[in-house]
């Protein structure tokens, strides 16, 4: 088994370790490559403009973190074409259909660039331009595994011409039209050559020998040789999860735990069901097992005092029972009464947030996917939604309330945030006052939240605009309090103003916390969104192009909770990898 990921850069120690996995195989498998280049890798994934190419890098990899194979892919934007520099399997591995599968990875990613065709060397299958029968031999299995895919060896040019006279196999052109049928047009031929010979050889060359080359593309289009080895077999590319290209889905399966049945308590179980269905089918999801975590994850983020008495409270409670606070340390905050039920009111700042025998255990659960759902996007994954309930924006460092009791964006938030910067994009319809209470003073991670104001909405007492920080923190927390009434195209405005700033700090991951509520009709909310304005603001987000952690919040309407949750996703794709999702 094994699946296809994106490399984007060495930031994560998984990455790190891909990269000196593929050197390795670069070093044993094509010995001429200068070490220069085999040691610039991870400097060209981050720096692509010092090289004038756009360097990606796919791996096939086993659950163990094994590369089993590679795929080095150079774009130039300014020219629209891409360039294969190296696709190779290990060959410890058994092949099994990686190459194959590491090409159609590549395929699919020239097709979302927008680029007409792939081009490629490849050494000469022709004994009589290559002296080597070792060569000529993996040349022609080489050609014939792209002939397979209709990519072939353009004729009637100079380009098999080697640089110096001594020189031995010089390499064909190869090029690839994806299945289009579109020919190359020669003027455009000439362009990209000239780019390829200056950009990947550079000082090499001799004096004449790129114009040389360029001018003997004469043929318009230009001609590639007929097939020799390929007539009418199949493709045969096994299924390959290309994990980069899903979003990973993490459900709190067990959230239903947690029902309280007063009436107008809205945060129901019945959410979680809506936005299974409304996302079903959309082909975008691949569905993960929550992994459990230690509770010292929890306790970074919140007091422990807090986090140990919320366990104790709904241990002690019977089932079926609930306990709102309803008293409040206004006076004596440094004496909390010993009886757990009245305490309640030392941790809450609402009075409609119960604790109940599963309150604790359903968070906990929440926490874990959260938490999983962040571990993936260490592992490959540049998408990942955590599906859960009871909600965790509202809760803070000591506090809980407004139907939350751990605040799982924060807690992943802090997790990620050992690889870098993280921003917290809150786009709940209410202030996420927990997120901003924990992370207020602190600079690595920005928090923003756009919201209804506070004169009007819950929780009244925070979201106010000039809340930015304090200490080291200040500057890095930013709050959209906006109108009661508001529509798709007020909100745009705002969350471009939100996006901006993200860009700016310039992250190593994104966390929305989700909110649904923005909805029309929604009954905690004012806002008249409807779901094609979901699906632009998930394309704006996704056009960051960041790794992305997606934290369910609220959202209460169920006739609509489905439709608005698989806009936003669809837009948060297409945005993240453009409008190709074949």
């Amino acid at each position: 088994m094994f699946r296809i990921r994106r490399i984007y850069d060495n930031t994560l120690t998984i990455d790190r370790e891909a990269i000196a996995q593929v050197q390795r195989i670069l070093r044993s498998q094509f010995s001429a490559v200068p070490e220069s280049e085999v040691a610039s890798l991870a400097r060209k994934l981050s720096d692509p403009l010092k090289y004038r190419f756009r360097t990606i890098l796919f791996i096939a990899d086993d659950m163990k973190q094994r590369v089993k194979g590679f795929a080095l892919l150079n774009h130039a934007p300014d020219l629209s074409f891409c360039f294969l520099d190296f696709i190779s399997v290990d060959p410890r591995a058994a092949a099994g259909g990686i190459g194959g599968a590491l090409y159609e990875r590549v395929r699919d990613e020239a097709r979302t660039l927008g680029v007409p065709g792939i081009l490629m060397e490849c050494l000469p299958d022709d004994p009589k331009i290559c002296a080597e029968p070792d060569t000529v031999k993996q040349s022609r299995a080489r050609l014939r595994f792209y002939e397979r895919y209709g990519a072939l060896p353009i004729i009637n040019t100079a380009y098999e011409t080697p640089l110096r006279p001594e020189y031995d196999c010089p390499p064909y052109l190869v090029y690839d039209d994806l299945g289009t049928g579109r020919p190359l047009a020669r003027d455009t031929a000439r362009e990209i050559v000239r780019a390829i010979l200056i950009r990947k050889y550079g000082k090499d060359c001799p004096a004449g020998y790129i114009e040389m080359v360029v001018d003997s593309f004469r043929d318009d289009p230009v001609r590639r040789r007929a097939p020799r080895y390929i007539r009418k077999e199949p493709l045969r590319v096994p299924q390959v999860k290309f994990v980069d290209k899903e979003i990973a889905l993490i459900v709190n399966e067990k959230h239903d735990i947690h029902h309280v049945h007063e009436r107008g308590y809205v945060e129901a179980p019945v959410r979680i069901a809506s936005i299974l269905r409304g996302i079903e089918g959309t082909g975008l999801f691949d569905r993960r097992p929550a992994r459990h975590f230690p509770e010292g994850h929890i306790k970074k983020v919140h007091e422990p005092k807090f986090v140990e008495y919320l366990k104790q409270v709904c241990t002690r409670l019977e089932p079926g029972k609930s306990v709102y606070p309803y008293v409040f340390p206004i006076r004596n905050a440094a004496r909390p009464p010993k009886d757990l039920p009245v305490r309640a009111g030392y941790f809450c700042f609402d009075t409609f947030t119960p604790l109940n025998h599963n309150a604790y255990r359903a968070a906990r659960g929440a926490v874990d996917c959260a938490l999983t759902a962040a571990q993936l996007l260490e592992e490959g994954y540049r998408l990942s939604y955590a599906l859960v309930r009871p909600p965790g924006h509202h809760a803070e460092r000591k506090v809980f309330g407004g139907f939350c009791y751990f605040n799982s964006a924060a807690i992943a938030a802090n997790y990620l945030s050992r690889h870098g910067r993280v921003a917290v994009l809150d786009i709940d319809y209410h202030h996420g006052n927990g997120t901003q209470d924990i992370f207020y003073r602190r600079s690595d991670v920005l928090t923003l939240s756009i919201h209804g104001h506070p004169s009007f909405a819950y929780p009244y007492f925070s979201g106010f605009s000039e809340e930015v920080g304090e200490g080291e923190g200040r500057g890095f927390n930013r709050n959209y309090p906006l109108p009661e009434e508001l529509d798709g195209a007020g909100y745009r405005r705002v969350l471009a103003r939100a996006r901006r700033r993200v860009s700016i700090f310039r992250p190593r991951f994104l966390v929305v916390a989700l909110g649904l509520d923005p909805a029309k009709k929604d009954p905690t909310g004012t806002w008249s969104l409807t779901a094609a304005d979901f699906e632009e603001n998930g394309r704006m987000l996704g056009s960051l192009r960041l790794p992305t952690l997606v934290v369910q919040e609220g959202g209460y309407r169920t006739r609509s909770l489905g439709a608005n949750a698989r806009h936003f996703f669809l837009g948060l794709w297409e945005g993240m990898h453009g409008d190709d999702r074949r």
